[in-house]
């Protein structure tokens, strides 16, 4: 029988994995067959990172990268080519934020500070757009495809501070969709570009805006939960059912959409 959400032997690319979301993917995807790779700024944390997933009996592999880098990129791709021998999927999970990037309750837009906003775009949205075209080229070799970008609550509508981070993820989301088109009308139909848009999830990167140090929650926070129908930020896991669908041939037909999974945050009105 076809299973459609056997993703046993397939390759994996993931971009960001060492931070809290990335290392989830990371684990889940390596526990359940997929052989990754984890492509991540500090090779110390990544290290770490694939000794705990072989520990667990995963198949992983972690080279050092820089996202913006086409040079790197290419020396990264044809290290997984001489390891694994194909490359099936890309998560492009790399990306974050910058204080100069965005705007707090008492400043203003000119209290911007444009090279921390082109910091920003640069690495969210080149971040993403480089390693798609470096990838890709390697699975237009195979004759099929499949890349899965990380959007943000903050594409979908403008929320307040994060100016640059938004912008950016905004155009992820953009890009997600043109490049669907772009490979499926150019190389065939087993090429799938897809973007997995998480809600709001408590990381390192966001933890001191959303809580205060005694756990309890920040007046963002606050506002975030009660704008939530489910009541509550995400937890790694609730992303993964969502991954697994999108990397999995259970979604061979699905290309240039948004999945969101974010506790009902973009549909809640008031």
């Amino acid at each position: 029988m076809y299973e459609l959400f056997n993703i046993q032997g397939k390759v994996i690319v993931v971009t960001g994995g060492t931070g809290v979301l990335g290392a989830s993917m990371v684990e889940y995807l390596a526990l359940h067959g997929a052989k990754v790779a984890v492509l991540a700024r500090n090779k110390e944390k990544g290290d770490e990172q694939i000794e705990h997933v072989r520990s667990k009996g995963g198949d992983a592999l972690f080279l050092q990268t820089d996202v913006t880098d086409e040079a790197v990129l290419r020396q990264n791709a044809e290290a997984i080519i001489a390891r694994y021998g194909k490359i099936d999927a890309l998560i492009n999970g790399a990306g974050g934020n910058m204080p100069g990037a965005t705007i707090g309750p008492k400043n203003t837009i000119f209290d911007l500070k444009m090279d921390d906003f082109r910091k920003v775009v640069d690495l969210n949205l080149m971040g993403t757009v480089v390693p798609t075209v470096i990838f890709a080229e390697y699975m237009v070799k195979e004759k099929k495809g499949n890349i899965i970008n990380i959007s943000s609550a903050s594409a979908l509508r403008p929320l307040s501070r994060v100016a640059g981070y938004g912008a950016a993820k905004a155009a992820v989301t953009n890009f997600t969709k043109y490049m669907a088109g772009e490979l499926a009308i150019k190389f065939g139909e087993d090429f799938r570009v897809n973007a997995l848009c998480p809600g709001f999830f408590i990381t390192e990167q966001n933890r001191n805006l959303l809580t205060n140090p005694d756990g309890t929650y920040s007046d963002r926070g606050n506002t975030i939960i009660a704008h939530t129908p489910f009541r509550r930020f995400g937890n790694p896991a609730d992303l993964l059912g969502t991954l697994h669908y999108l990397v999995s041939d259970a979604s061979r037909f699905v290309t240039g959409t948004v999945a969101i999974v974010d506790g009902g945050f973009d549909a809640f009105s008031i």
